[in-house]
């Protein structure tokens, strides 16, 4: 069986829309300001976006027991005392999604308390939508060739 030409040419498409760079869209950093409440056992609001070179302010307000915030990949904490307010201010510049998760135990269902820091757009989402087109135009090709 030969390999046809038009198969290699939409492989060939496919992975430059997996692989070749995006456009880097020019977004002034700001700085970013979330007040966090913390109690048993979860985190309001608990998913942050924010782009990659912002300035991140949380305030952590615990309502209930001590709590902590941990960012995950940032390597970085800070503690609340029932009824306070205390800040943690950081620089996102590692792109992607970052769990954040209370480092002090809380209570029974502590390991669930987690959020989530998302820096820069889901690249890879576009990405598979592109692949995903190429591959069903592939295959409506293919099939019209096979007639």
């Amino acid at each position: 069986m030969r390999f046809p030409l038009s198969l290699l040419f939409l492989v060939m498409v496919g992975l430059v829309v997996a692989f070749a760079p995006l456009p880097v869209q020019s977004i002034a950093h700001q700085e970013r300001t979330f007040r966090i409440d913390a109690r048993q056992f979860a985190y309001s609001p608990s998913e942050l976006k924010v782009n990659a070179g912002d300035t991140v302010n949380i305030q952590l307000v615990s309502n209930d027991v001590v709590h902590g915030l941990y960012m995950d990949g940032y390597d970085i904490s800070v503690e609340a005392d029932p009824g306070q307010v205390k800040t943690l201010i950081f620089v996102a510049d590692k792109p992607g999604s970052f769990r954040f998760r209370c480092n002090i135990t809380c209570g029974a269902m502590h390991p669930f308390m987690i959020g989530k820091l998302t820096v820069g757009t889901n690249e890879w989402l576009f990405r598979s939508i592109g692949v995903a087109a190429v591959a069903l135009f592939s295959v409506t090709v293919l099939v019209k060739q096979k007639t």
